[in-house]
């Protein structure tokens, strides 16, 4: 993680702009507000660059770990946050992905549009198409986004997949993507994919996407549009949601948080 942070933030972000900029493609970025609000000039940079910020929480630990009222707080103080900046939040993805039961009913509570993370649980992850859950005996009003379990840190990380690797496994879930004419969502964290090494996978990615004739939006806008139309825009025939989770902007934020998770 220390090499990773020697790139400063900013030259991730940028690259990961230039990237997708060729294609009209977006890309979203659930960040932990604690660690947005020590760079607000970045967060704003995102939204004026035309791509989406969702919460992933206030601070980055694990929801279930939480009592229903320190999991409200948590929310809470994420929405507060980005609010202090200016910024709406319209969605959110869990810290690890990791949820309890009744966390919908939480998300529906505070008016969050669409969640990310919800849709890597088990029995959602082969889905392929936005979905409700059901609460209270009828659909969620929340839009909830199956995830893909194929992420940087699975590939990059745990498997040691090269770049050509990543590119060829991103590209053939892209290619299953294009015969359901859903939806497919990646969670491919800023602090790897923005590198170097990694950000041309990015960049191929969606140009393959893109000649498959995908709708590369943020997740609010395809949310937004396949709930008012039920259809892609411009009839795309298929949607890539581009996301990946800002966690800490520098090394010294990932090991207090290390520290704090060790501590507590």
């Amino acid at each position: 993680m220390l090499k990773l942070h020697r790139t400063p933030f900013e030259e991730l972000l940028r690259s990961i702009f230039d990237a997708l900029d060729p294609f009209d493609a977006s890309f979203a970025f659930p960040t932990v507000a604690a660690v947005a609000s020590m760079r607000p000039d970045l967060v704003k940079w995102i939204v004026q660059e035309g791509h989406e910020v969702a919460s992933h929480g206030y601070n980055h630990v694990r929801y279930p770990h939480l009592t229903p009222e320190e999991q409200e707080c948590d929310l809470v103080r994420s929405l507060k946050t980005f609010r202090g900046m200016g910024i709406s939040v319209r969605g959110f993805r869990a810290p690890y992905d990791n949820y309890t039961d009744d966390m919908p009913k939480l998300l529906e509570k505070y008016d969050i549009i669409w969640d990310g993370g919800f849709g890597y649980r088990p029995e959602h992850r082969e889905k392929d198409h936005f979905f409700r859950v059901e609460l209270d005996g009828r659909p969620s009003k929340v839009t909830y986004i199956p995830l893909s379990i194929w992420s940087d840190d699975r590939m990059i990380d745990t498997l040691g997949m090269k770049p050509p690797q990543v590119t060829r496994q991103l590209r053939h879930e892209i290619s299953a993507a294009k015969k359901t004419g859903g939806v497919l969502m990646f969670d491919l964290h800023p602090i790897r994919i923005g590198q170097n090494d990694y950000v041309d996978c990015l960049r191929e990615i969606a140009a393959f996407a893109d000649e498959l004739g995908a709708w590369i939006p943020t997740p609010h806008e395809a949310v937004t549009y396949w709930n008012k139309h039920g259809r892609w825009k411009g009839d795309a025939k298929f949607c890539l949601l581009l996301t990946g989770d800002i966690d800490n902007w520098v090394f010294s934020d990932y090991l207090r948080r290390e520290i704090w998770r060790w501590i507590g």
